[in-house]
């Protein structure tokens, strides 16, 4: 038995107790006649003493050989310590070693072992296995373990049956690109890896199941940021004889008790908000509103001036940055450099400083006078001492540009408190956008998302007008879930496959398989899927999703540690058929 005892478990109610413990060296204190180690395990530190007085020479001696990650056993006595550490549980006891055992010694690590250690992203990530022994990642792999434990217990007591589906799939348009894989049985063709078990899940409701739920890996070929990575993790649900007022109100409440279990908050019911509201108030449809700075529309009021910027712009709009009056001229200039920024691509930006005397002072002085900036200020709900930032130009462009200065600017104002928890639901998204490149419609969410029924008429006529039967729960301005209630007739989704460009020919190949299913009896369905990595990382106080991961990819798509994706030789090569052309 290697230990009795973890190394977060022993108190001053075990003093005198014979113990056996294992683990690793965190540190070790030697002061020449007594020596201290601090024994970690995945449940905390054990401090142990070797003593001169008590403890045998060659112990000793053996005890001055340990050195930072060594694995080792020990038994001894718990014995309570002089000198108290209340920052750790255990703080109250040590053990006087009697018995040492090295099971495993370590060479020196590349970075410390720490909560603040000094190994760069790269660097640890090379050694993830050793970086998860750090708490902070550890606590976060714990942490992504409550979560998923709650998500099973919460949807197995509603009904829903948790079934696995396949990895090894055919490949579909989806929208992003498909990772594929070789197959050496059938010469020349591939499987793809699934973007989303999206299919599967409504022949699952074709068959019966009702309520389905499956925690499962999902892959991607798309460019990497923060919040993504190659293969991701979806709680991807389906559920039959649904309308979407059943899907937002189960879904909302698998949230809430998330929320409460996890995080200890209660919130009430979820706002709601339709995509083009989003968009106007916001700029984006995944508006963060645990602050204001809705956006102003300032047509009206600044154009028929004689400022050109102005008059010559689709689009005018402002917003108002509370307590920004106090911004010193240099702290403005910086912000308009950083709207210029290629990733943001502003022309520039208009400001007006809302004094507490209640006069105004704009950098457009010049062409607007006071009782014009006084429109500005009620328009975009400026108070005294706020600083009105407003952009102009194309209305697309422009939201989106100012959606990313309102970001920034709550970002340094401290306005996105992660211990504060603010869901919503974004509804009525179009069904399809315009693609500039291909001149032709694409499906916003996915081929199978249903129209509204009091829009379908407009499909032959108006396409772009046409409301999609879907909807998304944002969190703290994060998308952290999204679904429809899909077509389930085959009519209807060979009309829509039509509208996205396929031909007869090619909606048989790609989806005959289910349009064939549809022919059976299929319930009307629908359903949702969260992004597992993202909704932990935010119920976690965080954005990024890596270390929220046990094994993630780089921004490159690599796994440094196994040095993966990485070449295969010529005889794999010639047994799957396939010849390279670099």
């Amino acid at each position: 038995m290697y230990r009795t005892h973890s190394n977060g478990e022993l108190r001053l109610t075990n003093l005198g107790q014979e113990v056996t413990l294992a683990g690793w060296v965190q540190k070790t204190r030697d002061k020449g006649f007594m020596m201290w180690v601090d024994l970690r395990d995945r449940y905390g530190i054990t401090q142990l003493i070797f003593d001169e007085e008590r403890t045998p020479k060659e112990m000793m001696e053996k005890a001055k050989t340990l050195g930072r990650e060594f694995v080792i056993q020990v038994k001894g006595e718990v014995i309570e310590r002089i000198s108290k550490n209340k920052n750790i549980d255990t703080g109250e006891i040590e053990i006087l070693v009697k018995e040492l055992t090295v099971l495993n010694k370590s060479i020196t690590p590349p970075f410390t072992i720490e909560d603040e250690t000094d190994g760069g992203d790269e660097l640890r990530m090379k050694y993830r296995y050793l970086d998860i022994r750090r708490n902070p990642v550890k606590n976060n792999l714990i942490f992504r373990h409550k979560v998923a434990i709650e998500v099973r217990k919460y949807l197995s007591d509603k009904g829903f049956i948790e079934v696995e589906t396949p990895v090894l799939i055919k490949s579909t348009p989806e929208g992003a690109r498909d990772f594929v894989v070789p197959s050496r049985m059938n010469e020349g063709q591939f499987y793809a890896l699934p973007q989303s078990p999206q299919t599967f899940k409504q022949l699952l409701m074709v068959g019966g199941m009702d309520k389905y739920f499956q925690i499962v890996k999902c892959f991607r070929d798309e460019d990497l940021r923060a919040d993504r990575q190659p293969e991701f993790t979806q709680i991807d649900c389906e559920m039959a004889f649904v309308e979407q007022e059943d899907i937002l109100n189960r879904f909302e409440g698998l949230t809430r008790h998330l929320l409460k279990e996890i995080n200890g908050v209660e919130v009430g019911e979820f706002p709601r908000m339709t995509y083009d509201e989003a968009m106007k108030k916001y700029g984006n449809d995944k508006p963060d509103i645990r602050f204001g700075m809705e956006f102003g529309e300032l047509n009206e009021v600044t154009q028929h001036k004689d400022f050109g910027v102005f008059n010559n712009a689709e689009l005018v709009v402002g917003i108002a940055v509370p307590g920004g009056n106090k911004f010193t001229r240099k702290e403005i200039d910086n912000l308009i450099k950083w709207i210029k920024r290629p990733q943001v691509g502003a022309l520039g930006m208009v400001y007006s400083r809302c004094n507490e005397d209640g006069s105004f002072k704009s950098s457009v002085d010049k062409f607007y006078n006071q009782e014009d900036l006084a429109k500005w200020a009620e328009v975009t709900g400026a108070q005294k001492g706020d600083l009105i930032c407003v952009l102009s130009g194309n209305a697309d462009k422009v939201r989106t540009q100012l959606s990313a200065l309102r970001m920034e600017l709550a970002e340094r104002l401290g306005l996105r408190n992660p211990k504060e928890f603010a869901p919503l639901w974004v509804v009525d998204f179009p069904l399809l956008e315009w693609d500039e490149e291909t001149k032709r419609y694409h499906a916003m969410h996915h081929p199978f998302t249903s129209p509204k029924p009091e829009d379908m008429a407009l499909l032959d006529t108006d396409p772009g007008k046409v409301r999609a039967n879907a909807y998304d729960m944002v969190l703290n301005g994060n998308e952290i879930g999204g679904g429809s209630i899909r077509i389930h007739d085959k009519e209807t989704q060979a009309l829509m496959l039509n509208h996205l460009g396929f031909t007869p020919e090619q909606a048989k190949e790609q989806f005959g398989f289910l349009m064939n299913a549809f022919e059976y009896g299929a319930p009307p369905h629908g359903g949702l899927a969260f992004g597992l990595d993202r909704l932990v990382a935010i119920l976690g106080g965080q954005e990024t999703i890596r270390d929220f991961i046990a094994f993630p990819k780089n921004n490159s798509g690599r796994d440094v540690m196994i040095d993966a994706p990485s070449k295969i030789d010529n005889e794999q090569l010639k047994e799957l058929s396939l010849k390279l052309d670099l």
